[in-house]
């Protein structure tokens, strides 16, 4: 048995037993309200340099299979579960998580107090947390966790190097793609509703992309602070008006900033499956998963174009926004691509931004 520990950066302790790879990682923490999809949270590009608490209390149990990867990379520095189940029960399975962690370099612990752990972080905000042998002085933890700084650039390290392509049979458009941490379910959307998608590393010029033709600019999710990507807060101010634009998670963030509005860090973040949205146009609600740590200010808003079109039911953070007149749209949540008629379809939205153009098309 392999005793390790979890210790924050508060002082507090947590006893457990190591499962994955026995590397000693130190990350900021955050937890997960998900009861499944531990798969798409531990390949989820939004969780660079993150360990991952997940509040479900037995995870595992349906192991991991080739076709549910939300990236090609396993993104998570560490995973923190009250149980691990090494026997999964599942016909499409084909590794199991403890396999892909260890494969990964990924430092895993089991037996925490989830639940406590939770609340302590809900509390407090989140904070430095360290996975370590047991019996590694406390000092010595302490101080690794003091000495431990995150990268301002984690989309930076996501990006893609080069431009990739994602074709569809019978393409309607073309989308060009920022990819700060894109999720393949975000590509596979853009798909399904006839649109090729060509992505493009963070950094690529508004010229480079011109080059292709692109009848709309999407802004991926991703991970970090959305200050510290300058460059693509240019590179959005200098496609509005231009063409098309959505933006999804940290894309949202980064239209609103783009339209001089602000951001901030939030306590303890959005993490999971079950937060409510209110479409303010509509008046519906909705179910969203998110994944972020930062939000626009609301009062920042006042100052721009953009007006809210979204909003989070219980802490009233904005959750969507937009500039009709230059064809602009954003949403903080994930975009659901399993639709039917009683949900909105972030997708079809942006169709028919593209379907009259965006103003000076290919300028």
């Amino acid at each position: 048995m392999n005793n390790r520990k979890l210790v924050l950066e508060n002082g507090r302790v947590f006893d457990g037993v190591g499962f994955g790879s026995l590397n000693e990682v130190v990350a900021e923490i955050i937890y997960n309200t998900a009861v499944v999809g531990y798969q798409e949270i531990i390949s989820d590009p939004a969780n660079c340099g993150k360990m991952v608490c997940m509040t479900y209390p037995l995870i595992g149990n349906y192991g991991l299979t080739d076709e549910d990867y939300e990236s090609k990379h396993i993104c998570t520095k560490g995973l923190i579960v009250r149980e691990y189940n090494e026997v999964p029960s599942n016909f499409r399975y084909t590794r199991t998580l403890g396999e892909v962690l260890e494969e990964n370099n990924v430092s895993g612990i089991e037996g925490v107090d989830t639940r406590s752990l939770m609340k302590l972080i809900s509390e407090k905000g989140s904070m430095k947390a360290l996975i370590c042998d047991i019996d590694k002085p406390l000092e010595d933890c302490m101080q690794i966790l003091n000495d431990y700084q995150e990268a301002d650039d984690l989309a930076c390290e996501v990006t893609s190097k080069k431009v990739w392509y994602s074709r569809t049979p019978n393409p309607i458009y073309n989308v060009a793609v920022i990819d700060l941490g894109t999720k393949l379910n975000l590509i596979k959307g853009l798909n399904n509703v006839g649109c090729n998608v060509i992505s493009f590393p963070y950094n690529t010029t508004k010229e480079e992309i011109l080059k292709y033709k692109p009848n709309g600019l999407f802004i991926s999710s991703g991970p970090g602070n959305p200050e510290k990507l300058t460059e693509v807060i240019q590179l959005i101010k200098s496609f509005i008006g231009i063409i098309p634009i959505y933006g999804v998670g940290l894309g949202h963030q980064l239209i609103g900033l783009a339209y001089g509005a602000s951001t901030y860090k939030m306590k303890c973040g959005h993490h999971g499956c079950n937060y409510p949205v209110k479409n303010l146009e509509t008046g519906r609600i909705e179910i969203s998963t998110q994944n972020h740590m930062y939000t626009v200010d609301r009062e920042s808003i006042k100052n721009t174009n953009l007006t809210v079109t979204h909003e989070n039911v219980i802490t009233k953070e904005i959750e969507g926004l937009q500039d009709l007149k230059n064809k602009v749209m954003s949403i903080e949540f994930e975009p659901i691509t399993i639709i039917d008629e009683n949900t909105e379809n972030i997708f079809k939205k942006f169709i028919d931004l593209m379907k009259n153009g965006g103003g000076k098309k290919n300028a």
